[in-house]
C-alpha cells in the first residue's frame, strides 16, 4: 500500500522554498555544494616572472592574508593547483613552459593575467621581439587584474571575482562545453 502525501504546510512550503527545512535539513544541488566547496579552496601556483610577482607575494603576506578567502596556500607543483597567476613578462622562450605548467594542472584549471606585461606584452612588446604579446595566446585566461604592477587589492579583486565565476559555472556544463570546442 502507497502512503499518500499531504499537502504542505505554509510554513514547511516556505522553508523548501528557501532552501531550508528545520533546523537539520538543507535543500540544495549537488553543483551548489561542489562550488562552494572549490571557490573556498583556490590553491594557486607559485610562480612569477617578473616584478608582479613582488605584490603578489605581498598578497600571500600577512597584512593581506590571502587566506581569508581560502587561498593563501601556495603550491610548488602543477599538479596540486586550480589557479595559475601569470605574474609578469612572458618571453617568447618562457611561453612554451608556460603552456606545459598549464597543461599539467588538473581539471577545472582557472588562470589569471596579472598586471600589463602578461595581459598585453606591457611597456616591452614594442621594442623587443622576444616578448609575447599576451599570455592569452598560449592559455585560456579567465581573469584579467590590470595594472603595471597591479596592487594586492587589484589581485584580491581578481581572486573575488574567479570566486564569483566559480560560483555560477556548473561542472556537467563545463565539460560539456570543453567536448564541444
Amino acid at each position: 500500500m502507497g502512503r499518500t502525501l499531504q499537502p504542505l504546510l505554509p510554513k514547511e512550503k516556505r522553508f523548501l522554498d528557501e532552501g531550508q527545512y528545520g533546523d537539520n535539513v538543507v535543500v540544495t544541488s549537488v553543483d551548489t555544494i561542489l562550488n562552494w566547496a572549490r571557490l573556498s579552496s583556490i590553491w594557486p601556483m607559485t610562480f612569477g616572472l617578473a616584478c608582479c610577482a613582488i605584490e603578489m607575494m605581498a598578497v600571500g603576506a600577512s597584512k593581506y592574508d590571502l587566506d581569508r578567502f581560502g587561498a593563501g596556500v601556495f603550491r610548488p607543483s602543477p599538479r596540486q593547483t586550480d589557479l595559475m597567476i601569470v605574474a609578469g613578462t612572458v618571453t617568447i622562450k618562457m611561453a612554451e613552459r608556460v603552456k606545459r605548467l598549464y597543461e599539467q594542472m588538473p581539471e577545472p584549471k582557472y588562470v589569471m593575467s596579472m598586471g600589463s606585461c602578461a595581459t598585453c606584452g606591457g611597456p616591452y612588446w614594442k621594442h623587443g621581439y622576444h616578448v609575447l604579446k599576451g599570455v592569452d595566446q598560449i592559455v585560456p585566461v579567465d581573469i584579467y587584474v590590470p595594472g603595471c604592477p597591479p596592487r594586492p587589492e587589484a589581485l584580491i579583486d581578481g581572486l573575488l571575482k574567479l570566486q564569483e565565476k566559480i560560483r555560477h559555472e556548473s561542472l556537467l556544463r563545463r565539460k560539456f562545453e570543453e567536448k564541444v570546442a
